[in-house]
């Protein structure tokens, strides 16, 4: 690869989806299906290779991703002039424009260069050589809400990665959940949980804990094939290279069929506020049609006829009333799914291994994600016949 050079391959240059610890399988199959291959899993995401219209089209469609990172250049560096050097050499602006606010996240790891201030100022400054003008680094809350460009740069053992965000706002804010309850469940990660199911999208779906409708609302977008990305902006729509037609035609090609049959989902929370907020959002979401939203304890839930889904989030202690015997809780869950729902496949988080079990229902192997800065457990099982 030439000196500073972004790293280009007959499939278009480097890619990297950030995702929830525990679901990098999930993504990696999310982007197999939109025809790329050879994505590899690490830690955190995805990397894989491809050109700008999978750029806009993993925006655009993946459910379980926080963000798509487009890889500008990766090249060793030892010394502070070098790293200038190099990272000026990279095509800069066909992602900035000179008066583009940035946001730098360096990390630096077992690396001769060290300092992230140091670091930085470096990367700043080639980014100015590059665009021939000041550029301002800027620190904002809410990066997200602002109009800065998000850069990220690592170094680890000598190696430097740069990288530009592309997506803006994280990719679980779809714009449908204004509305919360308690304990509130990130989009990408009850996607993650369908998704991880193995739900096929015609049999019935069901949550009995379904707090603000989240996995509800993800399971109606998931089979009426509505996009996650198709009412939102996007960080990629303000690059100087942006291409309007192709987005455009991206988004015309995948707008769902009006007659797309949407098999029985049934959501039920026993807190009024939660059942309201559930209604709103799946309004604001177009899936209110396709869901029936319930006042109920998991003790009354009625699920359709024939075998189905269960996937829910059962409280687990943390953010919720600590008063609660929430052993029984899951005790009596699993009762009721024993005569309720016998031969109905379950997935579900547990907060701990205790919560699993008091279930009395046999899982597979336990995956560890985070919900909310917590490490939970994402199990999945069957009911007993």
């Amino acid at each position: 690869m030439a000196d500073g050079d972004h790293k280009e391959t007959g499939s278009g240059p480097g890619l990297f989806a950030i995702t929830t610890p525990g679901l990098e399988s999930v993504t990696a199959q999310e982007i197999n299906n939109l025809g790329v291959r050879e994505a590899h899993v690490i830690f955190g995401g995805v990397g894989f290779f491809g050109s700008r219209q999978i750029l806009y089209q993993t925006n655009l469609h993946l459910r379980t991703a926080s963000r798509i990172l487009l890889r500008l250049g990766s090249f060793r560096a030892t010394k502070f002039a070098e790293l200038r050097r190099k990272t000026g050499h990279l095509p800069w602006e066909k992602y900035l424009a000179p008066d583009q606010p940035v946001v730098m996240r360096v990390s630096c790891h077992r690396s001769r260069l060290i300092h992230s201030g140091a670091v930085e100022e470096r990367v700043l400054g080639a980014v100015e050589d590059r665009l021939g003008g000041a550029v301002q680094a800027v620190t904002p809350r809410n990066v997200e809400a602002s109009s800065a460009r998000l850069i990220f740069v690592r170094i680890a053992n000598d190696q430097c990665i740069i990288s530009v965000d592309s997506s803006g706002a994280l990719l679980h804010q779809r714009g449908y959940r204004l509305s919360t309850a308690k304990a509130p469940l990130r989009e990408t990660l009850a996607a993650g949980m369908i998704l991880a199911s193995g739900w096929d999208g015609r049999s019935p779906l069901m949550d009995p804990f379904c707090g603000s409708g989240t996995i509800a609302i993800e399971a109606a977008l998931i089979a009426r094939a509505i996009p996650p990305g198709s009412s939102r902006r996007f960080a990629f729509m303000d690059w100087p290279n942006f291409d309007k037609a192709l987005w455009e035609s991206l988004v015309a090609e995948s707008r769902p069929p009006a007659e797309a049959a949407v098999p029985p989902i049934v959501a039920s929370d026993r807190d009024q506020g939660a059942v309201e907020a559930a209604l709103d959002n799946a309004g604001r979401a177009g899936v209110k049609d396709c869901i029936a939203f319930s006042r109920r304890p998991v003790s009354d839930i009625d699920p359709p006829g024939g075998c189905g889904w269960i996937v829910t989030n059962p409280p687990y202690g943390v953010r919720l009333s600590q008063s609660r015997d929430l052993r029984d809780l899951h005790a009596s869950f699993g009762h009721v799914l024993r005569d309720k729902c016998p031969g109905w496949k379950l997935t579900m988080l547990c907060g701990n291994a205790s919560l699993q079990r008091a279930t009395g229902l046999d899982f597979g192997q336990a995956t560890s994600v985070t919900n909310g800065g917590l490490k939970v457990r994402l199990v999945s099982g069957r009911v007993p016949e």
